[in-house]
């Protein structure tokens, strides 16, 4: 008799059955959702999709489109404050300076205001002594009206190439300082002299120019506080209102007659309101009016002017005293008027018996 027992089935209870039968439908009800998920999500791309028109071959791709997109929005920007100043583009003035700007034919004519900019070379013991060797003007475009290197009379010692930018190559077809010195001053003739310490290229031209007719950007800018400094750099005042860099290496002449060109017309009105009047006198003004009704001198100095003349009524000379003049014609007034013209007045000195002032003859 075995005393092993015998495994016997029992039959599954009805409440594991209808658990079995509720499991069932959720397991495949969450293998059956994940598809309809992904296909939902799928039609509606494709839906969405099918909402936009069909892309070209030559159709640019999204990024392409939104740059040009936002290029565009901002071109039609109107430019604010920080691209202008004072009614002036600060972006246009910039290529002014590097020379990246066209100009009409109206446009290359010298005009009112014109810039002049030199360089110079060393000469003499060590190069110490500086020799004018390039001469640049352009007009109130920045368009050239002379660039012109210099020949030399002395010998060369130090050409200043980092500084000025000149070699002894451009020696070679260098044209003679009087031709050179007869140019400018029949260009910068009867107009608007703009440049920066412009007195010392003056001078290194042997030139002068009527100072109401002289806007030095240097004494400009520490007069009307533009710059704190009283002798500010060029490059520095360049770098502060125009935001661009110039005399990183070697300088260019062209460029610096500009670079002036370009600050002067960022504070034209405000220094031309301070300034002597233009044209000069004795020259057409382009009017009906006249050409001596504009004057170029101050009303102020001009009363100043006729009130001293006015002080010579004897008609003397200036710079001699017409006192004498005065004092003469009352005394002989008084001769005539007491004596008569041929009386012998010297005899009747002391004749009222007085000693004192007594004459004999």
């Amino acid at each position: 008799m075995s005393t092993g027992k015998k495994s016997v089935s029992v039959p599954a209870s009805s409440n594991w059955l209808a658990l079995q039968k509720k499991l069932k439908p959720a397991r495949k009800a969450e293998s059956v959702d994940h598809q309809p998920r992904k296909r939902r999500k799928i039609e509606h791309s494709s839906s969405s999709s099918s909402l936009r028109p069909k892309s070209s071959s030559n159709q640019r791709p999204v990024s392409a489109i939104k740059s040009t997109e936002e290029a565009e929005s901002e071109s039609e920007e109107p430019k604010g404050s920080y691209d202008s100043k004072n009614s002036e583009s600060l972006s246009a003035l910039r290529e002014m300076v590097f020379g990246h700007m066209g100009h009409t034919d109206a446009q290359r004519q010298p005009g009112k205001y014109l810039a002049l900019d030199c360089e110079m070379v060393g000469v003499g013991p060590e190069g110490v002594e500086s020799s004018l060797a390039r001469v640049s003007i352009v007009n109130f475009f920045g368009a050239v009206l002379l660039d012109e290197f210099v020949k030399q009379r002395e010998r060369v010692v130090d050409y200043r190439t980092e500084f000025s930018g000149v070699r002894e190559t451009d020696m070679i077809h260098a044209k003679p300082f009087a031709e050179i010195q007869s140019r400018v001053a029949e260009l910068i003739k009867d107009c608007i002299l703009v440049g920066h310490a412009v007195h010392n290229d003056l001078k290194a031209l042997l030139l002068t120019h009527p100072r109401p007719y002289t806007r030095d950007t240097q004494v400009y800018a520490s007069k009307f506080k533009v710059s704190k400094s009283k002798y500010v750099a060029l490059r520095h005042l360049v770098k502060q209102e125009l935001g661009a860099t110039i005399q990183g290496g070697e300088h260019s002449s062209v460029t610096d007659a500009r670079a002036t060109m370009a600050v002067f017309r960022l504070h034209r009105k405000q220094w031309e309101a301070n300034s002597a009047s233009w044209p000069p006198k004795n020259q057409s003004s382009g009017n009906s009016k006249g050409d001596d009704e504009e004057e170029v001198e101050p009303v102020s100095r001009i009363k100043k002017k006729n009130k001293a003349e006015k002080q010579f009524p004897g008609g003397g000379r200036k710079g001699i005293s017409s006192g004498l003049s005065v004092i003469t014609k009352k005394v002989g007034r008084r001769e005539k008027g007491e004596h008569g013209s041929g009386s012998q007045w010297w005899k009747e000195l002391g004749s009222n018996g007085s000693a004192k002032g007594s004459m004999r003859v």
